[in-house]
């Protein structure tokens, strides 16, 4: 299915097209400015807008998922509004229909959450539908104080559920995460037969996603060793980068990854060619181990986009919820004729059979859950801390069990 994926052809070309002013609110790269990818996923069913998202040139592709639904369009997973993917939807509504729901199917994450006042404001007659439980931080408001429209806005479940006849709805969670709960909801879209997600399953290829051919960047950066080896091209870098971020993404802080003395870092810093953002000035906090490779090799599929647990999410969200997770991925093997994995980052369409569902729950079962060894001792650290100090629970089922 990836080879057939069909680019679709940008209306515009302007720097200013892809604005999006309200970064200063999460600050996350390209801040500012905001290129998207758009393709076709499912001919003539589901298309996805791609955006990259990180901290400190960690980045990834976030996505927008549109599902062709009785009477018109439905988005999944709201990104920035920019005039680039805005031009994209408009031609998409001129052949399927109008956009008559958005969905943001989280309730903690804030990267998906951020832009949902902006993308409702640009259609203001969809019907806006939220995961149970949403929460703001440092002070819990009304959603109609963050921008959402008190008329249109409905919660998944309590206020029904958008297009039941095409569509079934999988809630994860609850789970007392300490701020808040985390909860998501998946969408199996029946016609295509493909369960879009958002952070509980991602898919991860060899290959860095298509998004980096517009900013590489991120890729290059990485690939390097020291901060004043200059940033350059090569299919080589984008897949030495694209590991690397990989492992960043699903760690924080790899095992073959140290931090090298201040005095070190400035020494290869500021040097000719390299003074400037881009390259962050030559400034390269972080030294890789010889054999760092070999520790990226559970997370990426070779001959085939390998599904997971992204390991950030199992070792801090769910260490103690694994009962809750494999009854999730249960109910999911239920389903007839599922066929594609739609996640909210890394690859899609993943394909994604009742027999792959239940490979993994029985790889789940056998193996051990969110260990504290290798690439997982800085998880297990920061978990370990998070409860110790009461901002995490140990238990994080009682609320909701009671």
């Amino acid at each position: 299915m990836n080879k057939n994926n069909k680019k679709i052809k940008k209306v515009t070309n302007s720097s200013s097209d892809r604005d999006w002013p309200w970064w200063p609110l999460f600050p996350l790269y390209p801040y500012g400015k905001k290129t998207t990818f758009f393709q076709e996923i499912i001919p003539n069913q589901i298309w996805g807008f791609e955006q990259l998202q990180g901290i400190y040139y960690v980045a990834v592709p976030i996505r927008l998922t549109v599902l062709k639904v009785d009477g018109g369009l439905m988005l999944f997973n709201p990104l920035p509004p920019t005039i680039e993917l805005m031009s994209d939807l408009l031609e998409l509504e001129k052949t399927h229909g109008p956009v008559i729901d958005i969905v943001l199917p989280t309730a903690s994450g804030l990267e998906h959450k951020i832009s949902l006042p902006s993308m409702a404001r640009a259609f203001p007659s969809a019907k806006i539908w939220v995961c149970p439980g949403q929460w703001s931080f440092p002070v819990n408001l009304p959603l109609s104080f963050i921008g959402l429209p008190s008329s249109r806005t409905k919660t998944l479940f309590k206020d029904g559920l958008p297009h039941e006849k095409e569509c079934e709805w999988i809630s994860l969670g609850p789970i007392d995460i300490g701020l808040g709960r985390f909860q998501e909801v998946a969408c199996f879209h029946k016609v295509s037969k493909s369960l879009l997600v958002t952070d509980a399953l991602v898919g991860i290829d060899v290959k860095p996603p298509k998004l980096f051919d517009l900013d590489p960047i991120p890729l290059l950066f990485h690939s390097r060793e020291r901060g004043d080896e200059p940033l350059i091209d090569s299919q080589e870098a984008r897949e030495k980068g694209w590991r690397r971020l990989v492992l960043f993404a699903s760690f924080l802080k790899p095992i073959k990854l140290s931090i090298p003395p201040l005095k070190e870092i400035i020494m290869y810093s500021f040097k000719p060619g390299l003074r400037n953002s881009k390259s962050h000035f030559g400034i390269y906090p972080f030294s890789w181990e010889l054999d760092w490779q070999s520790s990226s090799d559970e997370l990426i599929g070779i001959n085939r986009t390998l599904v997971q647990v992204p390991p950030v999410l199992e070792r801090l969200v769910f260490p103690r919820a694994k009962a809750t997770f494999v009854d999730w991925l249960k109910s999911i093997s239920s389903i007839r004729d599922i066929k594609w994995l739609i996640p909210s980052h890394y690859s899609a369409p993943v394909r994604f059979s009742k027999r792959d569902v239940d490979n993994l729950i029985r790889e789940i079962l056998s193996k051990e859950w969110a260990p504290s060894f290798a690439n997982w001792k800085f998880l297990d650290w920061l978990d370990r801390k998070l409860v110790q100090l009461r901002v995490v629970p140990k238990d994080p089922l009682k609320l909701f069990k009671n």
